[in-house]
């Protein structure tokens, strides 16, 4: 006799995210992690939200004023902190997140002094003087976003283009905005909206700037840009 195996569970997406959740908080939590910080805010509220990051991954932080309230220092982008909280699920946007509790001074990001680094270099050759500037055209043929297909500010972007601008074409060009392959798919996305007659506006090209064959080749781009 054959075995037929049973169907799997069709879960609501709601209940999914619960119980995503429910097994991060038994298999990890309390967790303590180290990292970079990028992107820090701090809201109106007092919450401040953040990604933890080093080189093969990142984790998006949410600080709660009660416990950034706490705080001894005021945290920066490029840091190196130790951060004690529990990991969750925002079941708004299926996003892991980590609720942080604490967090401690250890050291300036790796990653941050070599962009320090990079960035003087490149400064040293001109590559960021202002006559290399191009003004953005008050009325531009097209609008390009690069940015991952994924990203959760994606649709916010091009809505809000398609309400203020409607008569403008907005071209999106997907590439990793992390990861290893971030630096390339970037710039070979980049070449492709040259290709294109307008100005362009970019969604988060930090990365380019860990590279330097990168930012020398977005120096040269006829294109303005605003990253």
């Amino acid at each position: 006799m054959t075995r037929i195996d049973s169907e799997p569970r069709v879960w609501s997406v709601g209940a999914l995210c619960l119980a995503i959740a429910d097994t991060l908080n038994a298999r990890f939590n309390p967790v303590a992690v180290k990292g970079e910080i990028s992107g820090f805010s701090r809201a109106a509220s007092g919450h401040c939200y953040f990604n933890l990051k080093d080189e093969s991954g990142q984790i998006r932080c949410a600080m709660f004023k009660r416990a950034a309230s706490a705080l001894g220092f005021m945290p920066k982008d490029g840091e190196m902190v130790e951060l004690r909280g529990k990991l969750g699920v925002y079941e708004a946007r299926g996003d892991l997140q980590l609720v942080v509790e604490t967090m401690q001074r250890a050291g300036q990001g790796d990653l941050f002094a070599q962009f320090l680094k990079l960035k003087a270099n490149l400064e040293a050759e001109g590559l960021f003087d202002a006559s290399r500037k191009r003004d953005i055209p008050a009325q531009p043929r097209a609008i390009g976003v690069i940015t991952s297909l994924g990203a959760a500010a994606l649709h916010d972007v091009v809505s809000a283009l398609q309400r203020r601008v409607p008569h403008i074409p907005v071209i999106v060009a997907p590439a990793s905005v992390q990861g290893i392959y971030a630096p390339a798919e970037l710039l070979q996305s980049l070449k492709k909206l040259v290709s294109w007659q307008g100005s362009f506006s970019t969604q988060p090209l930090s990365c380019l700037l860990y590279t330097s064959p990168s930012p020398r080749d977005l120096s040269t781009s006829r294109m303005p840009s605003s990253a």
